[in-house]
């Protein structure tokens, strides 16, 4: 590690660039992940503020970073944050690293809202969501701070997702306030109380087989129990189906995300089940990613 002031913040983004290329990282991904973790170390926001010199401290963060990196460790939860719609989480192994398919089932999620809320006082009568199996709680705090006619429930089986769930929750300020993070296994969850409630009730359950294969950077580290289900990755995909009829409002939605080749088979799950208006959604990608049904 090169002595305090010997060395500029662009000087160490080349030798990181170039670190990363040694490794295996083609061209294009080590520039972008080496101005991320340049960026994070340094706490550098602009091109300008690259050209000061490094501090001892910041590049002994910078290193550990690297390091990190180089041993496999995903970068989101290398930085310890991550972009998500407006957002920016806290990520770390406790949860599952929010995906720009989940931030497109977020957007039917408050599509949903829309069509509930028409010509409601947002202040009296708020627009009941759960989002359960929140994880990180990506899709139900960004209900909460987009839509402000909304009292969201963030629910998990795992106490280590929850505290980073309720981190993050912290971090938003007044919408903070319209946030209800519990622990339990789906429905269980939620109060008795709040039963056929609930307008819109969304989860990115785990939705992989146990035998499908995996990349080592997902399988290696980010939590099993966030992303393998039983019955081809089905088993918590019928249980929410089956389960939510009964805490929804009527005319409330239930919205899923699951993989492409699940759409077809919970889809007729759940016109079975009595949902009306059942729909596909397609991903950014435009593969089938997210089923919306309403009681």
């Amino acid at each position: 590690m090169p002595d305090e002031g010997t060395i500029s913040w662009r000087e160490v983004l080349v030798e990181t660039e170039s670190r990363l290329v040694g490794s295996g990282h083609d061209r294009a991904t080590a520039v972008r992940e080496a101005r991320w973790i340049v960026e994070e170390a340094s706490g550098s926001t602009s091109a300008a503020e690259l050209d000061l010199l490094a501090t001892m401290r910041g590049m002994a963060r910078h290193d550990a970073m690297v390091e990190r990196r180089l041993g496999g460790e995903p970068l989101q939860y290398v930085l310890g944050r991550w972009p998500f719609r407006t957002l920016d989480l806290m990520v770390d192994r406790r949860v599952l690293i929010p995906r720009p398919e989940t931030e497109v089932v977020a957007g039917l999620v408050l599509d949903e809202v829309d069509r509930l809320a028409g010509g409601r006082d947002p202040v009296v009568e708020p627009v009941l969501v759960a989002d359960l199996g929140t994880g990180s709680g990506a899709i139900g705090l960004s209900v909460a701070v987009e839509r402000v006619g909304t009292r969201v429930w963030c629910t998990d089986v795992s106490s280590d997702a929850l505290a980073v769930a309720r981190a993050n929750c912290a971090g938003l300020g007044s919408p903070a306030q319209r946030v209800t993070v519990a622990e339990g296994l789906w429905f269980d969850a939620l109060p008795v109380d709040l039963r056929g409630r609930f307008e819109v009730i969304v989860s990115n359950p785990p939705y992989v087989a146990p035998d499908e294969d995996l990349p080592a950077e997902v399988l290696d580290w980010e939590p099993g129990g966030a992303l393998f289900s039983d019955d081809r990755g089905m088993a918590d995909l019928r249980v929410l189906v089956s389960g939510a009829r009964d805490w929804l409002a009527p005319g409330g939605a239930l919205v899923l995300e699951m993989a492409p080749d699940q759409t077809g088979l919970i889809a007729e799950l759940a016109q079975s089940a009595g949902y009306v208006e059942v729909s596909v959604r397609r991903d950014l990608t435009d593969h089938n990613r997210a089923l919306v049904a309403r009681r």
